[in-house]
């Protein structure tokens, strides 16, 4: 097994499955967020995939946010569009908006935009830039937490 993960991840408590995921389950394209309770009352959709997931979720449950509803891309390509116009209808009275740690001009968001014509959503990511990282910690981690900050505050 290859794991492509950032190290932050390895040992992180959010990324640990139960054993009966990989016995009984089976890969999902798509996973639904299991910290709304009732789906009539969420207001936003955060989708996204990868490590921002958990950032996104931890700001959820520490701020208790059931208005908010977290949706992980697990697989990009075949794009799962039944799957996710199926989670549009759940949270019909919510706004979408991808969320990525990359710049727009890099990351998912210009795939998603061209081929998920079924739902309309915006993109919260770090502005455009030539390089995938600023170079300096701080200055990373500013926008690392404006992202949050934006996702939840919009």
């Amino acid at each position: 097994m290859i794991n492509f993960s950032p190290k932050a991840n390895l040992r992180s408590p959010w990324t640990f499955s139960d054993i009966k995921d990989l016995t009984e389950g089976g890969f999902k394209e798509v996973l639904d967020d299991n910290f709304v309770t009732d789906p009539t009352q969420v207001k936003k959709v955060l989708f996204c995939s990868g490590k921002i997931s958990y950032e996104l979720a931890e700001k959820q449950k520490t701020e208790n946010r059931n208005d908010v509803a977290i949706v992980r891309l697990e697989q990009l390509y075949p794009l799962p569009v039944n799957q996710i116009k199926a989670l549009q209808q759940k949270y019909e009275k919510a706004v979408w908006f991808w969320v990525q740690e990359e710049p727009l001009n890099m990351g998912a968001a210009s795939f998603l935009q061209m081929n998920l014509k079924a739902i309309k959503f915006g993109v919260i990511s770090r502005q455009s830039s030539a390089s995938t990282a600023t170079g300096y910690m701080k200055v990373h981690a500013k926008e690392q937490a404006d992202i949050i900050s934006t996702a939840f505050s919009l």
